[in-house]
Protein backbone atom coordinates (compact mmCIF):
# COMPACT_ATOMS: atom_id res chain seq x y z
CA UNK A 1 0.00 0.00 0.00
CA UNK A 2 1.15 3.24 -0.56
CA UNK A 3 0.11 6.45 1.69
CA UNK A 4 0.49 9.51 1.07
CA UNK A 5 -0.25 12.37 3.30
CA UNK A 6 -1.27 16.20 2.88
CA UNK A 7 -3.32 19.18 4.60
CA UNK A 8 -0.44 20.73 6.14
CA UNK A 9 -0.12 24.38 6.81
CA UNK A 10 0.57 27.18 8.36
CA UNK A 11 -1.88 28.26 11.09
CA UNK A 12 -2.22 30.61 14.20
CA UNK A 13 -2.14 29.18 17.72
CA UNK A 14 -5.85 27.99 18.50
CA UNK A 15 -6.35 27.28 14.95
CA UNK A 16 -7.31 24.09 13.44
CA UNK A 17 -6.08 21.68 10.31
CA UNK A 18 -6.98 18.51 9.39
CA UNK A 19 -4.67 16.24 7.85
CA UNK A 20 -5.29 13.74 5.16
CA UNK A 21 -3.70 10.30 4.43
CA UNK A 22 -4.84 9.03 1.18
CA UNK A 23 -3.89 5.12 0.39
CA UNK A 24 -3.32 3.46 -2.89
CA UNK A 25 -2.69 0.17 -4.31
CA UNK A 26 -4.57 -1.65 -1.53
CA UNK A 27 -7.78 -1.02 0.25
CA UNK A 28 -7.33 1.14 4.16
CA UNK A 29 -9.67 -1.16 5.53
CA UNK A 30 -6.98 -4.11 6.26
CA UNK A 31 -5.01 -1.73 7.69
CA UNK A 32 -4.02 0.26 11.01
CA UNK A 33 -3.02 4.12 10.37
CA UNK A 34 -0.48 5.87 12.42
CA UNK A 35 0.45 9.64 12.42
CA UNK A 36 3.89 10.71 13.57
CA UNK A 37 5.24 14.09 13.80
CA UNK A 38 9.20 14.90 13.98
CA UNK A 39 10.01 18.76 15.13
CA UNK A 40 13.36 20.17 13.47
CA UNK A 41 16.04 18.20 16.22
CA UNK A 42 13.82 16.04 17.94
CA UNK A 43 13.09 12.40 17.29
CA UNK A 44 9.73 11.04 15.32
CA UNK A 45 6.77 10.91 18.33
CA UNK A 46 3.95 8.80 17.84
CA UNK A 47 0.83 11.04 17.55
CA UNK A 48 -2.31 8.82 16.83
CA UNK A 49 -3.05 5.77 15.78
CA UNK A 50 -6.53 3.69 14.53
CA UNK A 51 -7.24 0.50 13.99
CA UNK A 52 -8.14 -1.54 11.11
CA UNK A 53 -11.12 -3.89 12.69
CA UNK A 54 -12.83 -1.87 15.09
CA UNK A 55 -11.69 1.15 14.81
CA UNK A 56 -10.05 2.24 18.44
CA UNK A 57 -8.39 5.30 18.63
CA UNK A 58 -5.00 6.48 20.55
CA UNK A 59 -3.55 9.48 20.93
CA UNK A 60 -0.35 10.56 23.19
CA UNK A 61 -1.12 12.54 25.68
CA UNK A 62 0.18 15.69 24.11
CA UNK A 63 -2.52 15.78 22.01
CA UNK A 64 -5.44 13.91 23.89
CA UNK A 65 -8.65 15.99 23.64
CA UNK A 66 -7.25 18.80 20.80
CA UNK A 67 -6.66 16.03 17.88
CA UNK A 68 -9.16 13.31 16.53
CA UNK A 69 -8.38 10.44 14.35
CA UNK A 70 -10.87 8.95 11.63
CA UNK A 71 -10.82 7.26 9.09
CA UNK A 72 -13.34 6.85 5.72
CA UNK A 73 -12.92 3.39 4.27
CA UNK A 74 -15.16 4.40 1.58
CA UNK A 75 -12.64 7.31 0.12
CA UNK A 76 -9.44 5.17 1.35
CA UNK A 77 -8.29 7.86 3.67
CA UNK A 78 -7.53 8.55 7.29
CA UNK A 79 -7.63 12.17 8.68
CA UNK A 80 -6.31 13.57 11.56
CA UNK A 81 -8.75 16.77 13.13
CA UNK A 82 -6.29 18.79 14.75
CA UNK A 83 -7.63 21.65 17.24
CA UNK A 84 -6.57 24.11 19.72
CA UNK A 85 -2.99 24.01 17.77
CA UNK A 86 -0.11 25.08 19.79
CA UNK A 87 3.13 25.89 18.14
CA UNK A 88 4.74 22.83 19.90
CA UNK A 89 2.38 20.96 17.30
CA UNK A 90 4.70 22.83 14.84
CA UNK A 91 6.36 19.36 12.99
CA UNK A 92 6.31 17.39 10.12
CA UNK A 93 3.65 14.71 10.07
CA UNK A 94 3.78 11.65 8.46
CA UNK A 95 1.29 8.64 8.21
CA UNK A 96 1.80 5.47 8.50
CA UNK A 97 0.49 2.08 7.61
CA UNK A 98 0.28 -1.89 9.19
CA UNK A 99 -1.74 -4.89 10.74
CA UNK A 100 -2.06 -3.28 14.67
CA UNK A 101 -1.76 0.01 15.94
CA UNK A 102 1.43 0.30 18.13
CA UNK A 103 3.04 3.94 19.30
CA UNK A 104 6.62 3.01 18.41
CA UNK A 105 8.00 3.62 14.56
CA UNK A 106 7.95 -0.04 13.72
CA UNK A 107 5.21 0.63 11.10
CA UNK A 108 5.81 -1.02 7.39
CA UNK A 109 4.04 1.96 5.20
CA UNK A 110 5.08 5.05 5.23
CA UNK A 111 3.87 8.07 3.92
CA UNK A 112 5.95 11.47 2.88
CA UNK A 113 5.71 14.10 5.52
CA UNK A 114 3.41 17.48 5.35
CA UNK A 115 4.77 20.34 7.70
CA UNK A 116 2.91 21.93 10.42
CA UNK A 117 3.29 25.19 11.19
CA UNK A 118 1.45 26.84 14.12
CA UNK A 119 3.06 30.58 14.76
CA UNK A 120 1.21 34.14 15.09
Amino acid sequence: VQLQASGGGLVQPGGSLRLSCAASGSTLNYYAIGWFRQAPGKEREWVSCISASDVKTHYADSVKGRFTISRDNAKNTVYLQMNSLKPEDTAVYYCAGDLYCRSTAAYHYWGQGTQVTVSS
